[in-house]
């Protein structure tokens, strides 16, 4: 698996589409008369203040905060939501991206790839085909079941994830079959229907399979996340249209997102990813309980169940990685002591 880590950064090209981004934004709010509507949805501004810091320290995008703070807390649409979330991290996990990039951290590029290609097939297959058959609950359960396993393995794996330096090194057209089967499969499902997963997928099989450093797994997830969003949003503005609200709390927060989810990469680098990580894990449960309890009158205990059993399953699909991995690592040591038994 290919790492790239040369040591002389470019952070002008950061400053540069930082220029460019605020001119566009400053022409659209003040020359072409948005600014009362900005001001108006202040408070997603607020929101993805926090929201951008998580985009750009964990493997969770801003959609992580803005999903649920959109549709849950001011009771809007779940489609809302979604578009949102495309919309908003089109902004910044771009601009995260751009700075990972100038900075030359190090990334997974061969199953990076490989997402990026499948991303690019599953994402208008899922908005196109799968996404709008999709009714606004499953939407939110999908997003609330994800999301809580996500958080849940962490809490009880964090140890062992933060444990995890360097990467083990498989065969990368192996890699990159790997990331593309990801690509296809989370960019038509998860991605395409809460706005928001592929970033989580990709990182689970970099931190389970290949026993990722998260500071390998954290940016790639990212990357492909930014890639996955400008692709979702360009779809809904050419294909099939936002929903309404959309524009305005893009207005509000793309501002802040745009040095928010850059600062989280930088901020994470001296603070350390996991006391982040387990915030968010908490955070993840939380979203979970919560709702669970607006829907209650839908769900009751019956549909109770069924969502805690749908978070065990996840749970359960992502132990049997982190085993497949653990097979993995070891085949891969073998060869490199020459076929001896792992040490």
């Amino acid at each position: 698996m290919t790492l790239l880590a040369p040591p002389k950064r470019h952070l002008w090209v950061w400053f540069l589409w930082l220029a460019g981004f605020y001119s566009t934004w400053a022409w659209l709010v003040f020359g072409q008369g948005h600014w009362d509507e900005a001001k108006a949805h202040w408070p997603i501004a607020l929101a993805m203040a926090f929201g951008s810091y998580i985009a750009g320290s964990t493997p969770m995008g801003g959609g992580t905060v803005g999903f649920p703070i959109l549709v849950l807390a001011f009771d809007m649409p779940a489609t809302l939501g979604r578009d949102f979330s495309f919309a908003v991290q089109s902004i910044g996990m771009v601009s995260a991206s751009i700075f990972i990039l100038a900075r030359r951290q190090p990334l997974a590029w061969s199953m990076l790839k490989g997402a990026l290609w499948g991303s690019a097939i599953g994402t208008p297959l899922g908005i196109l085909f799968i996404a709008p058959l999709i009714p606004e609950l499953w939407i939110k359960l999908v997003f609330a079941v994800v999301w809580a396993s996500f958080g849940v393995l962490h809490l009880y794996r964090i140890d062992e994830i933060a444990g995890h330096t360097g990467m083990t090194e498989f065969d990368e057209r192996w890699d990159f079959r790997v990331g593309l089967a990801i690509g296809v499969g989370a960019g038509a499902t998860v991605a395409a229907v809460t706005g928001v997963g592929i970033d989580m997928v990709l990182y689970a099989a970099l931190v389970l399979l290949c026993r990722a450093d998260l500071k390998i797994a954290i940016p790639t997830s990212v990357v492909i996340m930014a890639a996955t969003s400008l692709m979702g949003i360009a779809l809904k503005l050419g294909l099939t249209g936002v929903q309404p609200g959309v524009f305005g709390n893009w207005l509000a927060a793309a501002p802040v997102v745009a040095l928010g989810a850059p600062l989280g990469v930088l901020v994470v680098a001296l603070v350390g990813r996991r006391p982040t990580l387990l915030f968010v894990a908490v955070l993840c449960v939380g979203q979970f309980a919560w709702t669970c309890f607006v829907e209650w009158d839908v769900l009751g205990y019956a549909g109770l169940a069924l969502a805690i059993a749908a978070v065990a399953a996840c749970l359960y699909a992502l132990e049997r990685l982190r085993r497949w991995g653990g097979v993995l690592v070891a085949e891969a040591q073998r060869k490199r002591n020459g076929g001896a038994p792992g040490r």
